[in-house]
């Protein structure tokens, strides 16, 4: 049902593609339609991780949906868990255009968005009317004119603003494409941030009676000594989870060479070999029972049961939705990852 669709689509630049994909979606879930075309797969596995029950292993990766707007169309795909985001503070449009490339021969993209949302306040007022109930993780990060020094209160700020619609919260210090973003996952700024965040999240837990489990998405760009002192930080703050990848500066294996010159983070195929380089690194040193999602390469049942095998208790995707389609959903929820 996808094949069609997917050439359609791809006669348009990425980043009106990614629109139009959205916005149609919208429409059909609206007409009751979506169904129709892209039936929700009935195979459920349900596990529990961080204290949360997904009922299957498969989740929609933040970046999709910048500004929580789809996120009652995207459910009725199927999905087992969603993640809206990267969310700022403050509105940002991110980086000039053109941003977003297609590498079609490589089951890829490149993308130097830069954050751009439309901010904390218009996030949440999407999420007030938010109809799904399943779970949700909202993406977090800074904005861009924020210096690192500061960033702590970006996080914050998002963090206090958004617990309530949040069933588990990423902080994202890993995007390649705002300056700095990076050198917060250096170990003394990680683990002040977390720290933090931490506190905070331990306060609205006793104030409020609800638990926001925290999650780290980290780059895959890392030395495997400079995963390990991230794992080791992420045991010691008592952090939930952690999410990896985020995308790649590595231009590695591409054969188009052309847009491969492009600046910015680049995902799909070409980054699941090292992707599942760190979620093995990453389940040497957590406890067995620490959550690790996948993300990055995975774009079939092959590619996600490689993250399984790694260590990865949960799956997300992105590239591979954008190039299998809703299918995706149904082929790899049948996995079950790890119980953590």
């Amino acid at each position: 049902m996808y094949t069609l669709p997917r050439k359609l689509l791809f006669l348009l630049d990425p980043e009106t593609s990614h629109t139009f994909a959205l916005k149609s979606l919208k429409i059909l879930y609206r007409l009751r339609l979506l169904n129709f075309i892209f039936p929700k797969p009935s195979l459920s596995s349900p596990q529990i991780l961080m204290g949360l029950s997904f009922p299957h292993t498969v989740g929609l990766a933040a970046g999709l949906d910048k500004n929580a707007e789809y996120i009652d169309t995207l459910a009725a795909l199927g999905f087992g868990f969603i993640e809206v985001g990267t969310i700022t503070p403050r509105p940002q449009a991110g980086n000039s255009k053109p941003r977003l490339f297609r590498l079609i021969n490589d089951e890829a993209i490149i993308n130097r968005m830069g954050f751009n949302n439309k901010g904390v306040e218009y996030a949440v007022n999407q999420l007030k009317n938010v109809k799904y109930k399943g779970i949700l993780g909202i993406n977090i990060g800074k904005n861009r004119d924020t210096p690192n020094e500061k960033a702590a209160e970006d996080y914050l700020y998002c963090f206090k603003q958004l617990w309530p619609y949040a069933s588990y919260m990423t902080i994202n210090i890993s995007s390649p494409n705002t300056a700095g973003l990076r050198d917060l996952q250096e170990p003394a700024a990680l683990a002040s941030l977390l720290h933090t965040l931490k506190n905070e999240q331990m306060l609205v837990h006793s104030q409020h009676g609800k638990y926001i489990p925290l999650v780290v998405k980290i780059a895959p760009d890392l030395t495997n000594e400079a995963v390990d002192d991230l794992a080791e930080i992420l045991m010691n703050e008592k952090i939930d989870g952690v999410i990896a990848t985020n995308t790649t500066l590595s231009r590695d294996g591409l054969t188009d060479q052309i847009q491969a010159n492009e600046t910015g983070g680049l995902s799909g195929k070409p980054l699941q070999a090292k992707s599942t380089a760190v979620i093995r690194q990453l389940r040497k040193h957590l406890a067995n029972d620490f959550p690790i999602i996948a993300a990055g390469g995975i774009m079939d049942a092959a590619s996600a049961e490689e993250k399984i095998n790694a260590g990865a208790n949960l799956l997300q995707v992105y590239t591979g939705f954008i190039y299998k389609g809703p299918g995706i959903i149904k082929e790899l929820a049948q996995l079950r990852g790890g119980s953590g």
